[in-house]
This record gives C-alpha cells, sequence and structure tokens, in this order.
C-alpha cells in the first residue's frame, strides 16, 4: 500500500495524460507509489488503452519553432515555453520564439546550454528570457532544443506553432522530407526503424504484453518459454504502429512509408525529431 499522498491535481494529470477513469487513476497511483509513469504502465496491464505520455509534451502553452540552415544541411527546433494560449498566439512572443531560433542557426548551436548564452542585440538568450518574463508576467522558459545535421535536412512546424519536426535524409529531397515531417508530425512515431528502437522501450513494451497474456484464461498454465516467444511476436505490431517506415503513408494508405520512401529516389531517413506543445 502507498504511503504516498495522492493529490486531486496528480489524478487529474493522470486523467489527462491517459483518459482513463478517477478511480482508475487513483488505484494506478495508489498502486505504485505515486510513480507517474509506473503508473501509467499500471493502467496498460490492466487492458486499458491509455496514452502513454511521451518526452515531447513539456511545454503547456508556448510556440516550437523548427528551422534549418540555407543549405539544408543542419536544421535545429526550439520549444519557448509559456503558461497560456493568450500569450503564445500574441504576435510578439511568435517573434520572440523566431528570433531565438535564427540566433540558434547564425551561431551554429549545438546545445540548450550554448543558445542560453548567445547574444542577440547585446545581451544573452537567457537574460532576454527573464527580461521577457518579467514584461509579461508568466514563466517563460526554453524548455526544448534539438538539432540534427544530415546530407539534407528538411523541417516542418505544425498547428500554429505547436509541433515541429526535422527529418534528416540520406539525400535532398524537399517533397519527400515535407511528406514524411508531416507523417511524423501526425504520427508521432518512436523511432525510425523497428532496429532503431530503444531497448528499454522494447523490453517496456514486451513486459506489458506479457502481463496481458499472463491475465487471459486461454493462457492459463502456459509455460513462460511459450507465453515469451508468443509476445515477441506480438511485439511486430508494435513496431508497425509506432515505427516510421513501417506506418501506412498518411498520403496513401495503401503503401507503407518505406515504399513511399523508395519510389521517391530511394531515399532513407536517418533520424528525426519531433517537438510538441502539450
Amino acid at each position: 500500500m502507498s504511503t504516498v499522498t495522492i493529490s486531486a491535481q496528480d489524478i487529474n494529470k493522470l486523467r489527462q495524460a491517459t483518459g482513463a477513469g478517477m478511480m482508475d487513476c487513483r488505484k494506478a497511483l495508489t498502486e505504485t507509489n505515486g510513480d507517474f509513469e509506473a503508473a501509467i504502465d499500471w493502467l496498460r496491464k490492466q487492458g486499458q488503452k491509455v496514452a502513454a505520455k511521451r518526452s515531447d509534451r513539456e511545454a503547456k502553452e508556448g510556440v516550437v519553432i523548427a528551422k534549418t540552415t540555407a543549405d539544408n544541411k543542419t536544421g535545429i527546433v526550439v520549444c519557448v515555453s509559456c503558461e497560456t494560449d493568450f500569450v503564445s498566439k500574441n504576435a510578439d512572443f511568435v517573434a520572440f520564439g523566431q528570433s531565438i531560433a535564427d540566433a540558434a542557426i547564425s551561431n551554429n548551436v549545438k546545445s540548450l546550454d550554448e543558445l542560453n548564452a548567445v547574444k542577440i542585440g547585446g545581451a544573452t538568450v537567457a537574460d532576454l528570457v527573464n527580461d521577457k518574463l518579467a514584461t509579461i508576467g508568466e514563466k517563460i522558459g526554453i524548455t526544448k532544443f534539438e538539432r540534427i545535421e544530415a546530407p539534407y535536412v528538411a523541417s516542418y512546424i505544425h498547428g500554429a506553432y505547436r509541433i515541429g519536426v526535422l527529418v534528416g535524409l540520406n539525400k535532398a529531397s524537399a517533397e519527400a522530407g515535407k511528406d514524411v515531417a508531416m507523417q511524423i508530425a501526425a504520427l508521432n512515431p518512436v523511432a525510425v526503424d523497428a532496429a532503431s528502437v530503444p531497448a528499454d522501450v522494447v523490453a517496456r513494451e514486451k513486459a506489458i504484453i506479457v502481463d496481458l497474456m499472463k491475465q487471459d484464461p486461454k493462457m492459463a498454465g502456459k509455460p513462460d518459454e511459450m507465453i515469451a516467444k508468443i509476445a515477441e511476436g506480438k511485439l511486430g505490431a508494435f513496431f508497425k504502429e509506432q515505427t516510421l517506415t513501417a506506418q501506412a503513408f498518411v498520403k496513401d494508405a495503401g503503401k507503407t512509408v518505406a515504399d513511399y520512401l523508395k519510389e521517391s529516389g530511394d531515399v532513407k531517413v536517418i533520424e528525426f525529431k519531433r517537438v510538441a506543445l502539450g
């Protein structure tokens, strides 16, 4: 039994992230001693279809700007957060976000720390953020910075600066870059392909599949080795839904993204970055 006090705010946060019911969320947090990520897994292990919280859900409101260098060899995406959509939709705030992204590109910034130290008009980005906070009266911050270098990098901004995507390709293809970036914005894959899914993510999904199978009366008495082998097969569905090249292409569901890229001149996706408000 949990010794942690579960607040109504904690329960509501889990409800917002998963869509599960209030009592289920309370139970999940109680069973996992208030661990948010573990509570999501607990709900999934009970057979509930929930939306696992992704790391790109960091800023409540703000703007996400994705840009590339003129030669399309480098791209950056930056999230400048604020507390309300009233501020995020303000033209001055959007321009502020654009100026920070421009500074990242022009100074070849490679990290968030470097970006905060860059100067715009004599003041560092960190100081400008603090000045903006004082002027607006809301908590302002640069909450995410990503960068890609590749033979060709495409950038895409979706939904009034709510999602920013970078796609690194093996060769120049503006059309393929845009199409794949839109795919990533819409379906949020976890990796380029099955081989590039992090081992901990695969282990987590397999553990959930195994737990669900053990709860199935039809699997009663089956040896663990058999269940593990079947679970490996079921991971195929996860890879098909959650990896970019295996997904159905949004513009033509009759082909996969891999099919589309091959038809586009054997274009290959090296890596991608997706940053979203939420």
